[in-house]
């Protein structure tokens, strides 16, 4: 059997050689809550664990592995001509931390029946801004800090507020003072934009292009809008402590097509 797959293979290899397809390209974090960079050398379609992928008009397209995604997946490429290459990735594990933070306003942690309402359109227009969709990949201008400061929070680690078991938490917690000036963290289109949501406060939702967003959360001010274009390191917002905040910090949350992924893996990359 194995030598039948290994032929298999070479045969599929050698075929793809001859009518000069070249090899998908894949970069970045391969590691739980990382995000790759992929690159077409021709047209075709992009699956990933037989999930269809969006692929701009110059052949790049997003991978993201989740917080505790199984350690291996395939990627398969159906070429325009017809020809087939399947790639098997290997995903490393993390180990993350436990953060407990008390003196949270118990309606906060806990929220009132009064409130569901509002926090289930909320939620809902939160996921629509987010399916808001550019074939186009502005992330193509890098990646920055949106803002400097003390990391108090990071991705993945698992969130007891005051003795409460909740969910993970999926950003970067950027301490600062309030009134920081808050920045993009790449180039993209700004898909929603609200000045007090219940949980998230004062928050911006930027596309950054094939499905990958930024979520920029607790601010105190916003200074763009719905639909407007913004560019690496422009001045957005500032920093404050609306919403479930227990102080002035930026809560920044990055996420492809529902995969929620961890920002800081970005600029570590890039270091």
């Amino acid at each position: 059997m194995k030598i039948n797959n290994l032929y298999k293979n070479f045969i599929i290899l050698f075929f793809l050689l001859c009518s000069g397809v070249k090899a998908l390209s894949l970069e970045g974090n391969f590691i739980q809550g990382g995000l790759v960079f992929g690159k077409l050398e021709q047209d075709g379609k992009v699956f990933f664990d037989d999930q269809i992928i969006p692929v701009d008009d110059y052949g790049n397209f997003l991978l993201g592995f989740k917080r505790k995604h199984k350690n291996q997946s395939i990627v398969k490429v159906i070429y325009d001509s017809g020809k087939i290459l399947t790639k098997k990735i290997n995903i490393s594990e993390r180990n993350y931390k436990i953060q407990k933070i008390d003196n949270l306003d118990k309606n906060k942690v806990t929220p009132p029946k009064s409130y569901y309402d509002r926090i289930k359109r909320e939620v809902a227009l939160i996921k629509k801004s987010k399916k808001i969709f550019y074939n186009f990949s502005y992330y193509k201008a890098g990646f920055i800090m949106p803002v400097e400061g003390i990391i108090t929070g990071v991705y993945g680690s698992q969130r007891i507020l005051n003795g409460v078991p909740k969910r993970p938490h999926y950003g970067i917690d950027i301490a600062n003072k309030k009134g920081t000036i808050v920045v993009s963290p790449s180039d993209g289109v700004v898909v929603l934009t609200e000045d007090d949501l219940y949980f998230s406060g004062g928050t911006i939702i930027i596309s950054h292009g094939l499905g990958l967003t930024s979520s920029l959360l607790h601010l105190s001010e916003i200074f763009v809008k719905v639909g407007e274009k913004v560019y690496l390191g422009q001045e957005i917002g500032r920093v404050g402590s609306t919403g479930r905040s227990t102080g002035p910090h930026l809560d920044w949350r990055m996420e492809i097509n529902g995969t929620r992924i961890d920002p800081q893996l970005l600029i570590k990359n890039k270091e």
